[in-house]
């Protein structure tokens, strides 16, 4: 009979941390189904070389050992996105590590003021006022919140508009937000130099460029037409459906 030892229980729980680590990254993306992919052709080989098939585990090794540096250009933004995760104060605290870790506790409800923002948004819609809405997640937004305003204000309707509004010192560039409290404002976003539809504006190029670098979601109102974009993972997503929309992004947040 086998008897697991302390130094098994704390390698397998490690892997599985690891592993939650990057289906939270992953999930929702088209990256994830070439990571199960790679999961699958990794775990076909191990049975091949418990089961001493040489041949075809010798296949099989070849395509894990040579497809690495393929990998890491499949990767390359999650693989960025995962080091900016790891590296952010937010993981690297011991407040923020435990934060991290929702499996091991009750999970907080960040969606509470998810209805404020939306009634914002569609205020912002109809009047043409143009918004830079950033929702942090796992990855840390503090290096973003030093090129702006520190703030640490409690989210509600009235609050978004009086920052937005066009005659408001605090209107130009980004807002961060934090569980339910707005964090930051004026912050300067990382432009994208990706190719993007001639109708977005500089607020969708930075929405982007911020959602290319981290896990961040980003919510914009275009100053010209109106419209309300929601943008994650480097795409663009035009909102047609609030309903639709809001169970989108309460389950980003989850």
């Amino acid at each position: 009979m086998l008897t697991p030892s302390f130094i098994d229980i704390l390698d397998i729980s490690l892997v599985a941390i690891l592993l939650y680590y990057i289906y939270k990254l992953l999930r929702r993306t088209v990256a994830i189904n070439i990571f199960i992919g790679i999961a699958i052709i990794f775990i076909i080989w191990k049975i091949t070389e418990a089961l001493h098939m040489k041949m075809l585990s010798s296949i099989l090794g070849s395509m894990i050992g040579g497809g690495a540096i393929a990998l890491i250009i499949v990767f390359q933004q999650e693989i960025r996105k995962f080091l900016l995760m790891i590296g952010s104060s937010n993981f690297t605290s011991k407040k923020g590590f435990i934060k991290q870790l929702k499996f091991l506790k009750s999970e907080v409800n960040t969606t509470a003021y998810l209805d404020e923002i939306m009634a914002a948004c569609l205020d912002f819609s109809n009047d043409k006022t143009g918004a830079l809405i950033v929702i942090e997640r796992h990855t840390s937004l503090e290096f973003l919140q030093n090129t702006g305003d520190t703030m640490n204000i409690v989210i509600n309707k009235p609050i978004l508009k009086s920052i937005f509004y066009k005659n408001s010192p605090l209107h130009d560039g980004a807002i961060i937000i934090r569980n339910n409290k707005v964090i930051g404002t004026r912050v300067i976003l990382p432009v994208s130099d990706a190719d993007i539809p001639k109708h977005y504006g500089l607020r969708h190029r930075a929405a982007l460029g911020i959602t290319e670098k981290t896990d961040t979601i980003v919510i914009v109102v275009s100053e010209e037409n109106g419209k309300i974009t929601y943008v994650k993972d480097g795409q663009f997503f035009d909102v047609e459906n609030i309903e639709k929309w809001k169970e989108t992004i309460t389950n980003d947040l989850e």
